[in-house]
């Protein structure tokens, strides 16, 4: 098993959509029993999956001693993906893992969710606290998107101290452009500047994820955004194999 968090500390750059489909191509492509965990309140995978949060449990109920978190997922569409959906009570669960007192929570459920699949992928809110760094303890790899802009290389950079500060057995970075358009002047610069990382480009197909409410490989297999997000997800099984 292996867990991903796809992570910001800057909202709008692409977070919940790079997320869902990357657990796609994990599922789909290479054929991974793979589980995304919705850890932001706004519940955005469970929306581009077609998927609504169930009612009899709180999202945040799963961090209590003795609960079952395979009682919260939710299959999707898709063979092999599953979803642990967010709600509103995860806004609060910053507060609720301080009162737990017990930083490696997340990891430890982490674990146990390993035991049914191959790939765990977090969805993460843009924060900079406990919940932050207990999914920093709990993640073999984080996956940064960045769009090309000088908010979001200040916001790469809080991201890759706050890791850092995680101690010497912190996870592997893989900074990901995204929303590319070569047509403009910065994104050319921050191309050039980065030739090596991977590209999403900014493309219709991928705003449709919203609109489809699927990954853009599910009805879109053609288009460049299929073939950069099955590009992407080649690099990261690279980046983990090297674990």
């Amino acid at each position: 098993m292996a867990s991903i968090a796809i992570y910001s500390v800057k909202g709008g750059v692409g977070k919940t959509t790079l997320a869902v489909n990357l657990a796609w191509c994990a599922a789909s492509i290479s054929r991974r029993k793979t589980l995304l965990w919705d850890l932001d309140a706004a519940n955005g995978s469970g929306f581009l999956l077609g998927i609504d949060p169930k009612k009899k449990r709180s999202a945040d109920s799963i961090f209590a001693d003795g609960s079952d978190p395979f009682k919260l997922v939710q299959p999707t569409d898709y063979p092999g993906l599953d979803l642990l959906p967010a709600d509103e009570s995860i806004r609060a669960l910053d507060r609720h893992l301080d009162q737990l007192g017990k930083k490696k929570r997340l990891a430890k459920l982490t674990s146990a969710l390993g035991k049914e699949y191959d790939r765990i992928i977090f969805d993460c809110p843009p924060v900079l606290n406990e919940l932050s760094a207990q999914i920093i303890r709990a993640a073999d790899l984080i996956i940064v998107p960045l769009p090309p802009s000088p908010l979001s290389a200040r916001a790469f950079d809080v991201v890759v101290d706050e890791v850092r500060g995680a101690g010497k057995g912190h996870p592997p970075i893989l900074p990901v452009l995204s929303m590319l358009d070569l047509r403009r002047g910065l994104h050319k610069e921050a191309r050039a500047a980065n030739p090596t990382w991977p590209v999403i480009p900014l493309a219709s197909a991928v705003e449709q994820c919203a609109v489809e409410r699927k990954p853009v490989g599910a009805f879109a297999a053609r288009s460049p955004a299929a073939r950069a997000m099955a590009q992407l997800w080649t690099a990261i099984e690279r980046k983990l194999a090297t674990r």
